[in-house]
């Protein structure tokens, strides 16, 4: 057993978002924290809930059947909105949030980080999972930094300054 599970006692699971998930969402995109981290994304959670691209996952994070968390996986080069701009095929990128204050720093962020790895490496062709904080996210860069990921530049993201990580195939085994 790993330090992680020592330390921590509870099972985070991953399931589909569906429109069930609304409210949850928009109470969520309203907490400080969460617009601390994002203050100028849009989600469309109304829409966007009932769409299902094959080129995207968005997932609630669940601890004894309460949500904590949403996780959002997707394949940059084929999102429809080219957010990422030009990107290499087989790689993809990650959103990650704990939705109340209450549940940070309790461990659920590592482990649903754990296992969107693992749901992107699951498939063989990717090569490397992506992630853009804000550039004043200190906090953030370094949970990334703990998981593996390595900074490559600092970017323009429409009005937000972030900072892009990388985490490469062999560097994910070693989580």
């Amino acid at each position: 057993m790993d330090w992680f599970h020592l330390r921590y006692s509870f099972c985070v699971l991953l399931r589909p978002a569906t429109v069930h998930d609304l409210e949850l969402l928009l109470r969520w995109d309203e907490q400080p924290h969460v617009v601390a981290s994002d203050p100028s994304d849009g989600w469309d959670w109304e829409t966007e809930l009932t769409r299902d691209p094959d080129w995207r996952w968005q997932l609630i994070a669940e601890v004894d059947g309460r949500p904590v968390g949403c996780v959002q996986i997707i394949d940059p080069a084929r999102e429809e909105t080219h957010y990422w701009g030009d990107c290499a095929p087989n790689l993809r990128a990650i959103d990650i949030w704990i939705g109340d204050a209450a549940d940070l720093s309790r461990g659920f962020g590592t482990s649903m980080m754990r296992q969107a790895l693992e749901r992107c490496f699951a498939d063989p062709a990717v090569t490397a999972v992506l992630v853009d904080p804000l550039r004043s996210n200190v906090r953030a860069h370094r949970f990334y930094e703990r998981m593996g990921f390595r900074f490559v530049e600092h970017r323009v993201f429409g009005e937000d300054e972030c900072s892009v990580f990388e985490l490469l195939r062999p560097a994910a085994e070693e989580c």
